[in-house]
């Protein structure tokens, strides 16, 4: 119980810390934030919508989450905050998890502290996006589907949590069903098939699952097949869509991006899992990752959160191979944890003194001094490194997260706070605004509560008369017809049109 309620507590705080001091991110963040609002505002929870169109995307769990974090006012703050929460409860999940298909304490508390630790993670977690949610859910089908080996009637609650990750994934809960499905045939066998309790289990998180879909069809026809099912699902499983092209071998560079130091105990993780895939954790490790790596990587379009699913077992093998490793620590590793406890510091410093940073010089020696210690540990063969790296990264992700860094996608383009705060101090809530930024930004909308669409060339001119305002780029001004500027902010310039 006391290392559920640390896993959670130190989850907890890792989470939530200075939530929301960055503003929400292009993309999922700006689009899921303005569906939730529009459930607010209109009052209709049943029929999402985004700026006054039938919103198909997805299915609308997270935004009900959202929509009901803005009883405490509509911010960055509470559009992450009940997300944010449910993502955390991954790291205790994980580690009862481990205690089931490991049947000790020590592999499952290790699993649980790296998955802690994991810097895509975490902040994918923080976001307020789906994917950590539905994490979460997957790992309540896969413990409660264990548990109901010996109490059959936890077989309901996996049944439930399979249609809440179609609520919130949409066609996703195929796959991570197929995961739990093929892993619980290895190891109950038929058991489970025979269980009553999972088909009642099925049958209450259908029931939700069907009305609403049923509902969606319903209001919209055949417009809402062609555009959550065939464009939003069966498209990016076949085909690349948005430009969203990548390798078949995409996701491993995602993960050597991403997830140091713990990676380089990852291959011997796997061997371990091949070595003992008659135990339930080699089963669990190798039928997971098989099964979602290589269907992600066949998958037409590739974005970088599909891959959080993944995680957990990637954890779940990393703790075995330290937990193996205990009293024989991995000597080799010491050469790579040094470089980091070199390269780091000398990194953070240079960056840090070069943009005038100094919260960039705290992160990088935290790392640097963390992976250094426990360099040095791993020397003289103290078989609680692995702790003290966990602890100092613990401490370097909290000082990432309360910085405005941990958020580098913000860093793509222009910042939309000031630009939306001028906007929404001189153009009437009611009066059309476009921009020539290359392409539409959904936080931008989200700040602004309007859409502003992207225009620009002979399509803008041909409409110059009619549009009342436009936001552009300053080194556009000249290229555009009568105008009066109103203001600037971020090099970002609203502008009212004069008719000729």
């Amino acid at each position: 119980m006391l290392d559920t309620l640390g896993l959670a507590l130190a989850a907890g705080i890792l989470y939530l810390w200075r939530l929301g001091m960055v503003p929400l991110r292009d993309w999922d963040e700006g689009t899921i934030a303005s569906v939730a609002r529009g459930m607010v505002t209109s009052g209709d929870w049943i029929y999402p919508t985004l700026y006054g169109g039938p919103y198909l995307n997805k299915p609308p769990l997270v935004e009900w989450l959202m929509a009901t974090g803005y009883t405490g006012g509509i911010s960055a703050w509470t559009s992450r905050l009940l997300p944010a929460l449910a993502s955390a409860l991954a790291v205790p999940l994980l580690y009862w998890l481990g205690q089931e298909v490991f049947g000790r304490r020590r592999p499952a508390l290790l699993a649980a502290l790296v998955f802690l630790t994991l810097l895509p993670v975490v902040r994918h977690g923080r976001l307020a996006m789906r994917d950590g949610v539905a994490i979460t859910l997957f790992l309540l089908v896969l413990l409660w589907g264990l548990k109901a080996r010996k109490h059959r009637p936890y077989a309901i609650g996996m049944g439930v949590a399979l249609g809440l990750i179609a609520l919130t994934k949409g066609i996703l809960v195929l796959l991570l069903g197929t995961i739990a499905l093929v892993f619980l045939a290895i190891h109950q066998g038929k058991a489970l098939g025979r269980n009553p309790y999972l088909w009642l289990g099925l049958l209450l998180g259908g029931l939700p699952v069907a009305l609403w879909y049923g509902a969606q069809i319903n209001q919209y026809g055949a417009v809402y097949w062609q555009g959550h099912f065939v464009a939003q699902s069966f498209e990016r499983v076949a085909t690349a869509i948005e430009d969203h092209q990548q390798p078949v071998w995409y996701y491993f560079l995602e993960l050597l991006k991403y997830s140091w130091p713990w990676l380089m105990f990852w291959p011997g993780g796997m061997w371990l899992a091949w070595q003992q895939r008659h135990q339930p954790w080699g089963q669990l490790v190798l039928v997971g990752t098989g099964i979602y790596l290589g269907a992600i990587s066949l998958m037409g379009t590739k974005l970088p959160w599909y891959i959080m699913p993944l995680y957990p077992f990637v954890a779940l093998a990393i703790g075995k191979f330290l937990d193996q490793g205990w009293r024989q620590p991995p000597r080799w590793a010491i050469g790579l944890l040094a470089f980091i406890a070199i390269a780091a510091p000398i990194g953070g410093i240079y960056l840090g003194l070069a943009d005038g940073q100094p919260t960039l010089i705290a992160i990088a020696l935290a790392l640097g001094l963390s992976t250094g210690y426990a360099a040095w540990q791993l020397w003289q063969r103290r078989p609680r490194w692995c702790l003290t790296l966990a602890a100092g990264l613990y401490a370097t992700l909290l000082l990432l997260m309360g910085s405005d860094f941990w958020l580098w996608e913000l860093n793509e383009a222009y910042a939309v706070k000031p630009v939306a705060a001028l906007v929404n101090q001189h153009v009437p809530a009611d009066a059309e605004v476009v921009t020539t930024f290359s392409y539409g930004r959904p936080s931008l909308n989200f700040y602004c509560d309007r859409y502003i669409a992207p225009l620009t060339g002979q399509p803008l001119l041909d409409r110059w008369q009619n549009i009342p305002y436009v936001l552009a780029e300053a080194e556009h001004l000249p290229t555009l017809p009568a105008h009066k500027e109103i203001g600037r902010a971020e090099n970002m310039v609203l502008i009212q049109t004069i008719s000729q």
